[in-house]
């Protein structure tokens, strides 16, 4: 009974968010609160938000001075240079520019940290595709492709908490599943060629018709904003200094940007008055963020204490027939494509992850094998709603995830047999 809520919630709140028949923020608040009072928890849901949110607000608030911090440095220019160097290279050909975004997201997703990744590419990018017109919803389907790949590596994560959970040899998961690794981010190149010959097609039928460029998700777009930099070296200097920082883990991440924030914004707008005319008009972009972020917290919150979430990954695994035993690390890749959308990752591989591979040794399968077939299912997880990252995109995007969750939840799936097609025929997932 419980699984089954919990199924009806995430369904409900996809589908509603998706069709746009309710916002992202009522929807992470209204829907769980009605199939938890149907669960007969109403008099424990203002306790189950509120935990939620606890465990939400310290990655809120990274993400809204992160957010802020950017801003500064946009408005004070320390990006027109680096973008002004990337258009003489790429031009206004959109296939370049897709490309080169792609690049762009493997060059800074490679040491792992996602975050990083989403702010250089966002706030390099964004510009050069509102001044060519190029739909901004690719960057982040690269972002959500890419760095989910590249977080197989031994440094990203997910494999170390898959070698901590199943006590093996984290090379002996990462060192099979490098040939699929490579595979994959050539996919995805060859999906950003695709993309970026279908968006310089569309221009020019629009330039023929005489339609203002735009796509879906890019209502918005205008001519790009031509700032002088000021401040450039000292800008430069203290966004290296922050990128390292949270490279390092040399302090918590929300003291880092934070400290970042002060510094920026007291040398670059000293005076109060233009700081507020300054940062004004991103007020929006910022609100929506943090009212998405706390809301996000209550929905999680309330999905987990209920038990919903647990269910939910019990009644997955036990709906696997026993005939598919033998293929049971195929099975694997495939069911955690689900499981990442309504699970974290330590929730998933520290949680989840020894239950499969336990299934997995009683057909024969070894648990180094369930591992990698559990790393397919991460382009996946970057698209759930019960997740910081697709929020911030968004957010940074000026769009709704549930115009980005349409035009990139194709694309995930899709990248997700890719890559268990090329973990089979690279052999680092197979039968018993």
């Amino acid at each position: 009974m419980i699984a089954l809520l919990g199924f009806s919630t995430i369904s409900l709140f996809t589908i509603l968010v998706m069709t746009n028949r309710v916002s992202a923020v009522a929807g992470l608040i209204g829907i769980p609160i009605i199939f938890a009072v149907l669960a007969g928890f109403g008099t424990e849901i203002g306790k189950m938000m509120v935990g939620g949110i606890v465990q939400t607000a310290p990655t809120a608030v990274m993400l809204v001075f992160a957010l802020l911090y950017f801003i500064v440095m946009f408005e004070s220019g320390l990006f027109e240079p680096f973008i002004r160097k990337i258009i003489g290279v790429v031009g206004d050909d959109p296939v370049k520019i897709v490309i080169g975004t792609a690049l762009l997201v493997i060059i800074t997703g490679f040491d792992g940290d996602g975050a990083t990744a989403v702010l250089i590419t966002i706030t390099a990018m964004y510009p050069i595709y509102r001044r060519v017109g190029i739909n901004p919803l690719i960057i982040a389907l690269m972002l959500g492709l890419i760095c989910p790949v590249l977080n197989w590596l031994p440094w990203g994560g997910p494999a170390a908490r898959a070698a901590i959970a199943l006590k093996v040899d984290i090379d002996d998961i990462v060192g099979p599943m490098i040939p699929a690794l490579l595979l994959s981010l050539l996919a995805t190149l060859g999906l950003a060629y695709h993309l970026g010959l279908r968006e310089k097609r569309r221009l020019a039928q629009l330039a023929v018709t005489g339609i203002a460029a735009g796509g879906e998700g890019g209502s918005h777009l205008k001519p790009r904003k031509i700032i002088q930099p000021r401040n450039f070296w000292f800008n430069l200097i203290l966004t290296i200094c922050l990128m390292a920082g949270m490279g390092l883990g040399i302090a918590p991440l929300p003291a880092l940007v934070m400290l970042a924030f002060a510094v920026a914004v007291t040398v670059n707008m000293p005076n109060v008055r233009e700081q507020q005319e300054r940062l004004k008009e991103h007020g929006a972009t910022v609100m929506t963020l943090v009212t998405l972020m706390l809301a996000a917290g209550a929905f999680t919150g309330i999905i987990g204490d209920t038990g919903m979430v647990k269910a939910m990954a019990d009644t997955m695994i036990a709906a696997v027939p026993d005939g598919l035993g033998e293929y049971f690390g195929f099975v694997t890749a495939v069911i955690s494509m689900p499981l990442l959308v309504i699970l974290s990752t330590d929730g998933f591989f520290l949680g989840v992850l020894p239950i499969l591979a336990h299934t997995g040794a009683a057909y024969g399968v070894p648990p180094e094998v369930v591992a990698r077939a559990a790393l397919i299912g991460m382009p996946c997880h970057s698209l759930s709603p019960l997740i910081a990252p697709i929020y911030f995109c968004a957010s940074l995007l000026r769009t709704d995830i549930g115009t980005l969750q349409r035009f990139a939840w194709p694309w995930a799936i899709w990248l997700c047999f890719v890559a268990l097609f090329a973990a089979t025929i690279t052999g680092a997932v197979h039968a018993a």
